[in-house]
């Protein structure tokens, strides 16, 4: 029962991640309101980690803080990888070997650095949490990338082939 509520959860907080960032990448400015729903998806996610963590008040303090700065930069990243598909949106049916090439460019250099930000931010974890509660978080944001990979799967076509 937890579990699926635990599912339930995640797949909420991503469909609303995946709608945030598919509209702050279109957008130029988002509106005042959308700041309002990227604070309240930030707020349910933490709120979902925080249940899944079960930390003492000494972790908290160490972690809340590093949480927040890597939620910050993980946002910066999600937010490049939006682009990234409206790009690959915009070129689908007239994609060329020049236009395949920038974007699949981009999409190596996306995840070149988001394995940097999780190896830059696992020293710091492990200074404020124990290996097994590292271990543990790590685990919760890949079961939240894998969520989110797979609905981005599911609606982002293969490439056309040249008749």
């Amino acid at each position: 029962m937890m579990r699926t509520k635990n599912i339930r959860v995640i797949l909420m907080v991503l469909s609303m991640v995946l709608g945030f960032v598919f509209y702050v990448a279109a957008q130029d400015k988002p509106a005042d309101d959308m700041q309002i729903v990227l604070e309240k998806i930030r707020a349910d996610k933490k709120l979902f980690v925080s249940e899944n963590m079960q930390l003492t008040e000494a972790e908290a303090k160490g972690f809340w803080p590093l949480y927040e700065k890597y939620q910050d930069e993980l946002f910066l990243l999600r937010s490049r990888t939006a682009k990234l598909i409206l790009e690959y949106r915009d070129n689908y049916a007239k994609m060329t070997n020049e236009t395949a090439k920038k974007l699949m460019d981009e999409l190596i250099t996306i995840e070149s650095m988001g394995l940097k930000l999780r190896q830059t931010y696992l020293p710091k974890f492990r200074k404020a949490l124990p290996e097994v509660k590292v271990v543990r978080y790590y685990q919760i944001e890949n079961k939240i990338q894998a969520v989110l990979y797979f609905d981005l799967a599911r609606k982002i076509p293969l490439m056309k082939m040249a008749d």
